[in-house]
């Protein structure tokens, strides 16, 4: 699994995390996993970036 596809898995986790977070009325929560999920997205477009073996 490359790196991207790593982060991907990642940012599907944290997306899940602030869904439950949101559900339950935990505000703090939500925004730090908001953060966390922006950070991650960036990092996997930007390892998107560097793929170039052809993988698809």
């Amino acid at each position: 699994m490359s790196r991207g596809e790593q982060l991907r898995e990642l940012a599907r986790d944290l997306s899940r995390a602030v869904e439950t977070a949101r559900r339950v009325g935990l505000p703090t929560t939500v925004y730090l996993l908001s953060m966390a999920l922006v950070e991650v997205r960036d990092a996997a477009a930007t390892a998107d970036d560097g793929d170039d073996d052809g993988a698809a």
